[in-house]
């Protein structure tokens, strides 16, 4: 049964992704992705990087069924594993001790502004424990900067997040940044992409390189 689902945005921002990735991606290794909705991401991202084993996941049976399809479709089964069933706030995260051993960076698009603020702080507090000093954590999506929204477009994409669901939001920067130094992490580099969104690249580093 074809599950696939289809989102626009992703077709519109895969390939500016994947420029970033391609800067700050070893060729080994796995990557595991936090809120991989229909799996589109994950397909194009372990086609484009064959060296590296994408491991998916998400919350919703419906997306991990769209993300099986996606991996049937695109005959990457031999390659590219099953999604796991991963909510970001349920801790600690289920994964295979393999993943563990191999994980290079965790990646989440378009994710913190569509949940609760806890999911911020669960993301970094479990990426800490996972990720080794050096690893990348990269976050994807619009973000206010100084607690201002850069573009009117983002402004109007943030109320609606709000009528939808009070807890959601465009987070600003400064808060998340904050967020993630309490579990080892400095920001490396924040990369404007198309459409008024942000790369924003975290390192996983010592206690001492936080001082």
């Amino acid at each position: 049964m074809d599950n696939r689902l289809f989102f626009s945005a992703t077709e519109r921002n895969r390939e500016s992704i994947g420029e970033v990735l391609s800067r700050i991606l070893l060729k080994r290794g796995s990557v595991l992705e936090i809120g991989s909705g229909s799996g589109e991401h994950g397909v194009a991202f372990q086609k484009r990087f064959p060296e590296i084993t994408w491991q998916s996941s998400d919350p919703e049976l419906i997306h991990r069924n769209s993300i099986c399809s996606w991996i049937d479709y695109e005959d990457l089964n031999f390659k590219m594993p099953q999604p796991l069933d991963i909510d970001v706030e349920k801790t600690p995260w289920e994964i295979t001790s393999d993943l563990k051993l191999s994980l290079q960076a965790i990646i989440s698009i378009n994710m913190i502004h569509t949940a609760s603020w806890n999911c911020t702080k669960s993301l970094f507090r479990e990426s800490g424990k996972l990720l080794k000093n050096g690893k990348i954590l990269m976050l994807y999506g619009p973000f206010k900067i100084a607690n201002h929204h850069i573009s009117l477009s983002n402004d109007l994409f943030d109320s609606s997040l709000k009528m939808r669901n009070r807890l959601w939001g465009v987070r600003d920067l400064g808060e998340v940044n904050v967020e993630a130094r309490k579990y080892g992490f400095i920001k490396d580099e924040v990369i404007s992409m198309p459409a008024n969104n942000l790369s924003v690249i975290y390192r996983k580093v010592s206690l001492e390189e936080l001082v």
